[in-house]
């Protein structure tokens, strides 16, 4: 039905800057919040930056001042701006939707991306 593809990962030296894509497709009607989320030692996975269909913004403090989210409502895209990372920025960093509502009547569902892998260098 609904499916995220993740785009943007791969190795960068510390410092630098990557930048994240996502794109859901299907038979969407709407999509509450799209974020970014990142697999954590011990633990499923964090919350990085999300963003609200009204543009409401939150950041993990981790990340804040570093990373940039952005949403394109019309085109159900999400992209994660990430500079002057960090080696310990390194993980797989995964898509989410939350609150999609289809086509055929369905509603608050949730969907997850397969995850990029972010690896930066030191």
């Amino acid at each position: 039905q609904v499916q995220l593809v993740e785009s943007g990962g791969g190795l960068v030296q510390a410092g630098g800057s990557l930048r994240l894509s996502c794109a859901a497709s299907g038979s969407i009607l709407s999509i509450s919040s799209m974020g970014w989320y990142r697999r954590v030692p011990g633990r499923q996975r964090e919350m990085v930056a999300v963003v609200t269909s009204g543009g409401s913004t939150n950041y993990a403090d981790s990340v804040k001042g570093r990373f940039t989210i952005s949403r394109d409502n019309a085109k159900n895209t999400v992209t994660l701006q990430m500079n002057s990372l960090k080696p310990e920025d390194t993980t797989v960093y995964y898509c989410k939707a939350d609150g999609v509502s289809t086509v055929s009547g369905l509603w608050g569902l949730n969907y997850w991306g397969k995850g990029t892998l972010v690896t930066v260098s030191s």
